[in-house]
């Protein structure tokens, strides 16, 4: 098994991580990507060459600012609840993780020399659509859920498992319970709808400390992503519970859940506008660790955030 890093939140380093993968690839590449989902990509020799052309230009620009990078796997659907969509086994989804953990570590090795640390992170997702009405999920049921895929992705050997775009603390309390059998640490990352609440109407606040309150603060950290920075930025009161906060990845848009998914139309927003708004959070929040995208973001928009996030630190 390769040698495990530290992840963020044990150390003082900064890490910049990637954008909206398949956005950029959809509308600026010409792929299609069935449920969205990007590890279908690596099944073909065109998908994997331009997912690791797509890595390359971002683990470049770590290169260039000094700064670690998280490298988060291609499994956020590569699991049960989109199998029968995608034509997937149970024996296919396991290989599917531990296949995509080696992607990543590959790369990982190709950048060693040059870019500490880079941190290799088991990317899941909710079971199901974060904002649907049938979301919905006990803790009890969210960590048996999750468990296969957090197991799988143990075996490959990250260093670290990702829980993105998640709504409910219920799901979130439930991951960070299968994760705690592994070892691994674990960060939960939350989206927010347009007026900073999760689903049903709880508060950035209130789902970060009903998630800490029942794990006994396992998480590593939190992130906010798959939200404009216009979308939370309020609910950001400077209180403790924020300094939980480690990670940003935003939307490029300022859209709704609802509007993205019905848009046939790319909407990538204003790169330096994006960048500013990130300074504006950094100064607002100097205890941020991780920097990177999500939906309609690409290596553009990440760019800016370094330069905002970043430049100060190398002068």
């Amino acid at each position: 098994m390769a040698r495990r890093v530290e992840p963020p939140g044990r150390s003082e380093a900064y890490y910049l991580s990637d954008g909206g993968l398949q956005t950029d690839l959809i509308y600026h590449h010409g792929f299609e990507i069935p449920a969205f989902a990007a590890h279908t990509l690596l099944a073909s020799e065109r998908g994997r060459e331009a997912v690791q052309r797509y890595f390359q230009g971002y683990l470049s620009l770590a290169h260039d600012f000094g700064t670690g990078f998280l490298f988060d796997t291609q499994t956020w659907k590569a699991h049960a609840c989109w199998a029968d969509v995608l034509g997937h086994s149970d024996g296919d989804l396991r290989r599917i993780n531990h296949e995509a953990v080696g992607f990543a570590q590959d790369l990982r090795d190709a950048y060693a020399a040059d870019i500490d640390p880079v941190v290799v992170s088991g990317t899941i997702g909710t079971r199901g659509d974060a904002y649907a009405g049938d979301g919905a999920i006990t803790v009890d049921a969210a960590a048996d859920y999750h468990a296969r895929q957090v197991e799988w992705l143990a075996e490959a050997g990250v260093d670290m498992i990702s829980a993105y775009t998640l709504s409910r603390p219920e799901e979130a309390i439930g991951i960070v319970r299968a994760v705690q059998s592994t070892g691994l640490p674990v960060a939960i990352s939350f989206t927010t709808d347009t007026d900073a609440t999760l689903a049903g109407g709880l508060s950035l606040k209130e789902g970060i400390a009903r998630v800490d309150g029942e794990t006994d603060g396992a998480a590593a950290y939190f992130l906010v992503n798959c939200a404009h920075p216009d979308h939370f930025f309020d609910a950001l009161d400077g209180g403790d519970w924020s300094r939980r906060i480690l990670g940003i990845r935003c939307n490029a848009s300022r859209k709704s859940h609802a509007e993205l998914d019905n848009s046939d139309d790319l909407d990538d927003g204003d790169p330096e506008e994006l960048g500013d708004q990130y300074g504006t959070l950094i100064r607002r929040m100097p205890w941020l660790r991780v920097f990177g995208g999500c939906c309609g973001t690409d290596l553009r928009h990440v760019t800016e955030i370094a330069n905002r996030a970043f430049q100060p630190r190398r002068d």
